[in-house]
C-alpha cells in the first residue's frame, strides 16, 4: 500500500477508535479505557517485536519515562474530552498540536535568539487559535467550557510529546520501542487512576469496545509509522487531518451531533493553520519534520 493510502486508512482507524472511546465512556472511566488500550498495545507490540527479532531493551530509559509521562497525560485528557464533547470537537482540539508546536518553535527562537522567526508562522499560529476560539464558542454556550479546555490542553501536551518522540528518534530509538514504553506508561497510569476512581465490571459489549480501542489504535499507529517511513512528511501530515473529517461524519451519523457554522469554520481554520505550520516548520527543521508522530 502506498504512503498516502496508509495515512488515509490510519486516519480512518483513529477516527473509528475515537467512536469506540466515546461509546466506552458511558460505562468505563478514562483511566480504565487508557489501561486496556495500553495493555492491548503493549501485547501487540511485544509480539511484533519478538516476531521481528527486535529487542525492547533501551539505552535511554529516562527519555522514555518523560515521553510516556507527557504522552499518557495527553491521552487521558483527550479520552476525557471525547467522552464529554461532540466527537469532531474533541478530535479537532487534539489536532491543534501542530499549532502548539509552531508556537513552541516561535517561543524557543525568541528566547534563545537562534534564528529570526518567520512572520508567516506567527500568522499561521494566530489563525489556528482563532479557529480554536470558534470551536470553543459552542461549548461555552452549552456550559461545556471545562471540557473544551481539557480538549485544548490535550493538544498542547501532545505537542510536547511529539517533540520528545522526535528526540527519541534522533537518539536512534525505533518506533516500536517508543510505542511499547508509551503503552507501559499507560498501563501504570491507567491502573493507578482506576484504582483510585474504581474499576467497573465487564460485559461482552464493553470488552469488545475495549479490545477494539486497543487494536485500532495499535494498527493505525503502525500504519502511520510506515507511511512516514515511505512517504513525504508534509503530504502525510496533511492527510492526517482527514481524521477530523472522518470524526465529523461519525459524530453526525452515530451521535447525532449538532452542526454549527462556527465549529465547521474553526475546524477548517485549524486544519489550514496546521498544514501551513507544518510546511514552515519542515523548512526550518527538516530533520524533525520527518519524525512520525505518536498517537499522542
Amino acid at each position: 500500500m502506498s504512503a498516502p493510502w496508509l495515512m488515509v486508512v490510519a486516519s480512518f482507524l483513529f477516527a473509528t477508535m475515537s467512536v469506540c472511546v466515546k461509546l466506552a465512556s458511558a460505562d468505563y472511566g478514562t483511566g480504565e479505557i487508557v489501561f486496556y488500550r495500553s495493555l492491548t498495545g503493549a501485547l501487540v507490540i511485544g509480539v511484533v517485536s519478538r516476531w521481528q527479532g527486535a529487542t525492547l531493551r533501551t539505552p535511554v530509559p529516562a527519555m522514555h519515562f518523560w515521553r510516556s509521562l507527557t504522552g499518557v497525560t495527553a491521552l487521558m485528557l483527550w479520552f476525557y474530552a471525547i467522552g464529554n464533547l461532540p466527537l469532531a470537537t474533541a478530535v479537532t482540539l487534539n489536532y491543534s498540536s501542530s499549532v502548539w508546536m509552531a508556537l513552541f518553535l516561535i517561543g524557543g527562537a525568541s528566547v534563545l535568539g537562534t534564528r529570526p522567526v518567520d512572520p508567516r508562522l506567527i500568522v499561521a499560529v494566530m489563525f489556528g487559535f482563532a479557529g480554536v476560539a470558534l470551536i470553543l464558542r459552542p461549548t461555552i454556550e452549552q456550559q461545556q467550557l471545562w471540557h473544551g479546555v481539557i480538549g485544548l490542553l490535550s493538544g498542547m501536551v501532545s505537542a510536547t510529546a511529539y517533540l520528545q518522540v522526535s528526540a527519541l528518534g534522533r537518539a536512534g530509538e525505533p518506533e516500536t520501542r517508543i510505542v511499547f514504553y508509551f503503552s507501559v506508561g499507560g498501563i501504570v497510569a491507567g491502573g493507578l487512576m482506576s484504582t483510585v476512581t474504581g474499576w467497573h465490571s465487564h460485559d461482552a459489549a464493553g470488552l469488545a469496545l475495549l479490545l477494539s480501542i486497543g487494536l485500532l489504535a495499535t494498527v493505525a499507529q503502525l500504519m502511520m509509522t510506515r507511511a512516514y517511513a515511505k512517504g513525504r512528511a508534509l503530504v502525510n501530515a496533511s492527510l492526517q487531518y482527514l481524521g477530523i473529517a472522518f470524526s465529523f461524519g461519525y459524530g453526525v451519523l452515530v451521535f447525532d451531533d449538532r452542526i454549527t457554522w462556527m465549529a465547521v469554520a474553526g475546524m477548517l481554520m485549524i486544519v489550514g493553520a496546521g498544514v501551513r505550520a507544518t510546511l514552515l516548520r519542515s523548512r526550518a527543521l527538516p530533520a524533525a519534520a520527518n519524525t512520525p508522530p505518536a498517537e499522542t
